[in-house]
C-alpha cells in the first residue's frame, strides 16, 4: 500500500541533499569563481525547509512509467530551484514584502534586496543548466523537452505572467474567470510542468500525457485554493510565514468571492476531478492521488 508520508519525506530528503551538494561555489563556478555571498543567499532560500511537493509530483508521475527515483532526481531539483527563486522574489518589498519564509527571515531580510534578486536569478539560471546536462537524461531530445516544459511553466505564459495578473488583481476588478486564469498561471503552471516533466522522463505517449495534464491542472487549482483557505484559517506559526495578507492587500481569491464554506466545497470537487483524471493508470497512480488528497487536507 502506498505510504504518502514516507514517500514525501524520502523525496524531501533526497532533494535537500541534492540541492545542498549542488549549491556550492565549486559546482556553480563558470568562466569565473562563484560569488560566495550569492551562493550563501541561494542556499538560504533553498535549503532547510519546504515540503518539496513539486519534485514529489514529478517523481510520482515518472514512477507511473517505471522511471527509478534516482533518475528523476535532477529534474526534480530543477523544478524546486525555480520554485525557490519565485519565493525569494515574491518576498521582496516590491512584491509581497514578507519578512518570514519557512519560519526564517526571508532572503532580502537575511542579506539585502539586491542579493535576493541575484540569488533568485541564479537559481532560475542554474535550473536549466541541470536539465541540459546529460546526467539528467541520456537522450538530448528528452532534455530539450524538459527545458521547454519548465520554461513554459515558469515564464510569461505561466508563473511570471500569473504573478503579474495577481498584482493587477489588487485593483479589485477581476471576475471569477479572471481569478481562475491568474491562479492557473501563478501556481498551477509550475505544478503542471512538474507532472508533465515526470511523464516526459518516462516516455509517456500523447494519450497518457493528456491524462497527466488534466490531473496536473486540477491539482494546481486545488493547491492554490487550499493555500487561499489557509491564508484565512492558519496561524503564522503554523505556516512559517505571514497569514491574512490576501485580504489586507485586496488580492482576488476564490475565498473572498465564495467564503470559506463555498471554497471548501469547491476544493473537494477539484480534488475529485484530479483523481478522476488518473483512472486509466490504476494503482500505479496512487502516489499522485494521495498528493491531491493531501492538498485538500494540509494544515500548513
Amino acid at each position: 500500500m502506498y505510504d504518502f508520508a514516507a514517500d514525501s519525506a524520502d523525496c524531501a530528503r533526497a532533494i535537500e541533499a541534492g540541492l545542498s551538494d549542488y549549491l556550492s561555489g565549486a559546482r556553480l563556478s563558470g568562466p569565473g569563481p562563484a560569488a560566495d555571498r550569492v551562493v550563501a543567499a541561494m542556499r538560504h532560500g533553498s535549503l532547510e525547509g519546504g515540503k518539496r511537493l513539486r519534485p514529489l509530483l514529478l517523481r510520482q508521475a515518472a514512477a507511473i512509467f517505471s522511471v527509478p527515483r534516482e533518475t528523476s532526481l535532477l529534474a526534480g531539483m530543477a523544478v524546486e530551484m525555480v520554485h525557490c527563486y519565485s519565493l525569494i522574489h515574491d518576498d521582496l518589498p516590491a512584491m509581497d514584502d514578507d519578512d518570514l519564509r519557512r519560519g526564517r527571515p526571508t532572503v532580502h531580510k537575511a542579506f539585502d534586496d539586491a542579493t535576493a534578486i541575484l540569488a533568485g536569478d541564479a537559481l532560475l539560471t542554474h535550473a536549466f543548466t541541470i536539465l541540459a546536462d546529460p546526467a539528467c537524461h541520456a537522450d538530448a531530445e528528452v532534455r530539450i523537452r524538459l527545458v521547454a516544459e519548465l520554461a513554459a511553466g515558469s515564464g510569461v505564459g505561466g508563473m511570471v505572467g500569473g504573478q503579474m495578473r495577481d498584482i493587477e488583481g489588487e485593483q479589485g476588478s477581476f471576475s471569477e474567470t479572471d481569478i481562475a486564469t491568474m491562479q492557473a498561471m501563478k501556481t498551477g503552471a509550475l505544478i503542471r510542468a512538474a507532472v508533465r516533466m515526470g511523464a516526459i522522463l518516462g516516455g509517456a505517449d500523447p494519450r497518457a500525457l493528456s491524462a497527466m495534464t488534466a490531473y496536473a491542472e486540477a491539482a494546481g487549482r486545488a493547491f492554490q485554493l487550499a493555500d487561499d483557505i489557509l491564508d484565512v484559517t492558519a496561524t503564522p506559526e503554523a505556516m512559517g510565514k505571514a497569514t491574512g495578507k490576501d485580504a489586507a492587500l485586496g488580492k482576488q481569491t476564490v475565498v473572498a468571492r465564495l467564503g470559506l464554506d463555498g471554497a471548501r466545497a469547491m476544493l473537494e470537487a477539484i480534488v475529485n476531478e484530479a483523481i478522476s483524471a488518473l483512472r486509466t493508470f490504476g494503482p500505479r497512480a496512487d502516489g499522485l492521488r494521495a498528493t491531491a488528497r493531501y492538498f485538500a487536507s494540509r494544515e500548513k
